[in-house]
């Protein structure tokens, strides 16, 4: 929980500041019983109009000061909880950006999403709460006990009691609420990974009529949530009844003999009402620490898993300052010694890899689904780390450079075309340095040139988020153009020609070969690699060919295979 205390800095001094003018409200609150009592005794007693007068104008001036301290208290503690939780939010996306992809499969997305919305914003609320009520609704409850012992010791005693038994109540409910608001945090995540499932999938569900099916299935997970908040809601409901049962049992005593003794002349009638007003206020400020402990309960849990992300290690580590090469221009762009990997230890995605590739050269992967074409093309700029062998870019392990020096040796353009919400431009740029020429030019390249032409807007055109106002082809084309811009020495084009036709096809194969890179080619089809330097060619992980297209075609029945079944395919078209 240190870890959680630290987020408050920045706004430490609203942080104290916030109970205290609390504490300094209470103190005016608990101070008016007592005037209260000297009016009724001395004042109205006495006939004395003035006395009456005086005080009253004093009540009047602890009102108005108490809200004035009340309001600044409230400023200050939503100005500490807002910075809370926006040092909580930053502090998740900084760690989940720290994350490797293994990291983040492991944990879920889900969760993740989970994490930095719902449980980030239940601490917040838990730490608006606490600096209103933490320290002032207790302090009122004892403060009013010990107020009362001065008036009376009897009916000070009774309060005592009540308050004993009460915060016993709240501290056996607040450890049996935590458990299960913890748990139905958990039930809330897979909630959240099956709505955003729904969600993309929306276009797959209906076109498999799977509506019934999805929407049972959510109802089923819903159910779970459903029962375990009830579950926690029960007991958290047992709060208020408890309060006013114990509260009101104690307040029929004290009337009863606070009655007694003032007809007995033990007690006056200032006292027993003053007994009476310090009893609404323990009432009054048990209720709200009754609620203050459910939103606390429910912080706590939240707070515990917010903690337990951010204690998270990553997986992988970088050296703050790239190995030296005193053999750059001598050594291979791109090597792979012996690579396999394994995820979570369920078998090899891939194994015994190996391959040079020189700089301006072009490598080929080809193979079926699953084959480890994707898998392989990760290991390059260390989405994952390979669990044997080594990767070298110019003759330096991968794992030996520093997060951006090795980042900025690749520019990947993934199977799964990303899109951004906002302009052409910005989604090419992606945060660069603006620069026209290279804009330019990387449009031309990536044969986007007919998509900006084809906008009212130009460049400036704004995108939907995931690109659903463009085609398979043109969200490919700036993806492409996106890191071609980047200008990185290698290249990787993931299954990049899938949605092309084969003219921009080969006119994007021509453009790329000019620029003189480092490539790396997926593909499904043996067309979009056959004119790549050398070919890789993977089945369930393991290499089962490597050479130039004609070699394979003489010695490498898989890729025979792949060939003719799709050469069959297109001669079939042509009929």
């Amino acid at each position: 929980m240190k870890m959680m205390f630290g987020f408050f800095k920045g706004k430490t001094i609203q942080t104290i500041l916030a109970p205290t003018f609390k504490m300094i409200e209470a103190i005016f609150e608990l101070l008016v019983p007592i005037v209260v009592a000297n009016i009724i005794d001395i004042g109205i007693a006495n006939q004395d109009t003035k006395y009456i007068v005086t005080w009253s104008i004093i009540l009047f001036v602890f009102g108005i000061v108490g809200f004035l301290f009340c309001i600044t208290a409230q400023y200050f503690s939503s100005l500490s909880a807002g910075h809370y939780a926006y040092k909580i939010k930053k502090a998740m996306i900084e760690k989940t950006k720290s994350l490797s992809f293994a990291d983040i499969d492991r944990i879920g997305t889900g969760q993740i999403v989970t994490l930095v919305s719902n449980d980030a914003d239940r601490t917040q609320n838990a730490v608006n709460m606490t600096l209103r009520l933490l320290l002032r609704s207790p302090f009122i409850v004892f403060g009013a006990v010990i107020c009362a012992y001065f008036v009376d010791i009897i009916g000070a005693s009774v309060l005592l009691v009540a308050v004993a038994v009460l915060f016993l109540v709240v501290f056996i409910i607040i450890i049996f609420g935590a458990k299960l608001y913890k748990q139905s945090q958990t039930k809330l995540d897979e909630i959240t990974v099956q709505t955003r499932e729904n969600v993309l999938g929306t276009r797959v569900i209906r076109a498999f009529a799977k509506e019934e099916e999805i929407i049972n299935k959510f109802k089923d997970t819903n159910n779970e949530y459903a029962k375990t908040q009830l579950k926690a809601g029960k007991i958290s409901a047992l709060m208020n009844p408890f309060t006013y049962v114990i509260i009101n049992a104690a307040l029929i005593l004290i009337l009863h003999f606070s009655g007694i003794r003032v007809n007995a002349g033990q007690l006056t009638q200032g006292q027993s009402i003053a007994l009476y007003n310090y009893l609404s206020q323990i009432l009054i400020e048990l209720i709200k620490f009754a609620n203050l402990t459910i939103t606390v309960s429910r912080g706590l849990a939240s707070g515990k898993r917010v903690a337990e992300f951010l204690r998270i290690k990553p997986s992988q580590e970088y050296v703050e300052k790239t190995e030296e090469n005193t053999n750059l221009n001598e050594s291979p762009v791109l090597e792979f010694s012996n690579v396999s990997i394994s995820y979570n230890g369920a078998g090899n995605a891939l194994e015994n890899i190996n391959f040079t590739l020189n700089k301006g050269e072009t490598l080929g992967i080809v193979g079926g689904t699953g084959s480890g074409k994707s898998t392989l093309c990760n290991l390059i700029p260390r989405f994952y780390d390979s669990t044997e062998g080594t990767i070298r870019i110019n003759n330096i392990d991968v794992k030996k450079y520093s997060k951006e020096d090795l980042i900025s040796k690749v520019s990947y353009v993934m199977q799964k075309n990303v899109i951004l919400s906002g302009s052409i431009k910005e989604n090419i740029e992606f945060g660069q340095e603006s620069n026209g020429v290279a804009l330019e030019e990387a449009v031309d390249k990536s044969q986007s040139r007919d998509i900006i032409n084809s906008k009212k807007d130009g460049l400036e055109e704004k995108l939907n988020k995931g690109g659903t106002n463009l085609s398979g082809g043109q969200k490919q084309r700036i993806s492409i153009a996106r890191a071609l811009y980047k200008n990185s020495d290698i290249l990787i084009l993931d299954d990049s020609y899938s949605a092309l036709d084969n003219i921009t096809a080969n006119a994007l194969r021509k453009e790329i070969k000019q620029l003189g890179k480092t490539v790396v080619v997926v593909s499904q089809r043996t067309n979009n690699v056959m004119y790549a330097d050398k070919i890789l060619v993977l089945d369930q992980g393991k290499c089962v060919g490597y050479g130039t297209h004609e070699e394979l075609l003489k010695n490498c029945k898989e890729y025979i295979d792949i060939f003719n079944s799709q050469e069959g395919v297109e001669d079939e078209k042509h009929k």
